[in-house]
């Protein structure tokens, strides 16, 4: 197979989780009494790291403010009575046939480490395929290129043989930037002409698609 080493971004590439990440948002927002924001703009902003997606959405508040939206969001995403998000149709199926074909799953996220950790525990059988993870607060940000640059150094791989896979024109951009490919998914946040201006490979309905593109790849 042309590519040894698979990079997933998770939310609105492997899990469903944008209806979710708004209602969370939109419910700190609502708590903190905060100027609105319509739904479209927060859904814009997934991928992102947190911290950089407050800052765009609100770039009129202090730090104080920013601090206390990311409290109020995080309160309510990581709360106990949270639901977390289902994969998208295929998608386990179609990580665990390539993982059985030899190639390393990884995953970089603009989720926090804490939120990565929870989504696992939950999707067990998926963790178990994972060998590696970058999130957002733990590096840099997307659609900086460094969470890329150090899976890359841990897994020993050269970048031409490393492929992206991701929703937003964020996930396609950070591997540009490095020579890596990007393979777009319509199913998440950003449309497929948008990633394709990003500078997409190709883009595929969903990950359930991923193993039948990469036969083309070979």
């Amino acid at each position: 197979m042309k590519y040894e080493l698979l990079i997933f971004d998770w939310d609105g590439t492997l899990a469903d989780s944008a209806g979710q990440i708004v209602s969370a948002m939109q419910g700190a927002i609502d708590g903190l009494g905060l100027p609105p924001r319509s739904d479209e703009s927060i859904r814009e902003l997934i991928g992102l790291g947190l911290n950089d997606a407050l800052a765009r959405l609100y770039p009129e508040l202090e730090l104080s403010g920013l601090r206390a939206l990311l409290d109020g969001y995080r309160a309510k995403w990581l709360s106990e009575g949270a639901g977390e998000a289902r994969l998208f149709d295929g998608a386990f199926e179609a990580v665990a046939d390539l993982h059985r074909q030899g190639c390393r799953i990884v995953i970089a996220t603009g989720k926090s480490r804490r939120g990565l950790d929870r989504s696992l525990r939950h999707h067990q059988r998926l963790a178990e395929l994972v060998a590696n993870s970058r999130c957002a607060d733990e590096t840099a940000s997307k659609p900086d290129p460094l969470m890329l640059r150090e899976l890359l150094a841990d897994e020993g791989v050269a970048v031409e043989r490393a492929l992206m896979i991701g929703d937003t024109e964020y996930d396609i951009a950070m591997a540009q930037s490095i020579g890596m490919h990007g393979l777009g998914v319509a199913c998440g946040v950003h449309d497929p002409g948008r990633l394709q201006r990003a500078g997409a490979a190709a883009v595929i309905e969903s990950v359930a698609g991923l193993p039948v593109w990469l036969q083309g790849r070979v």
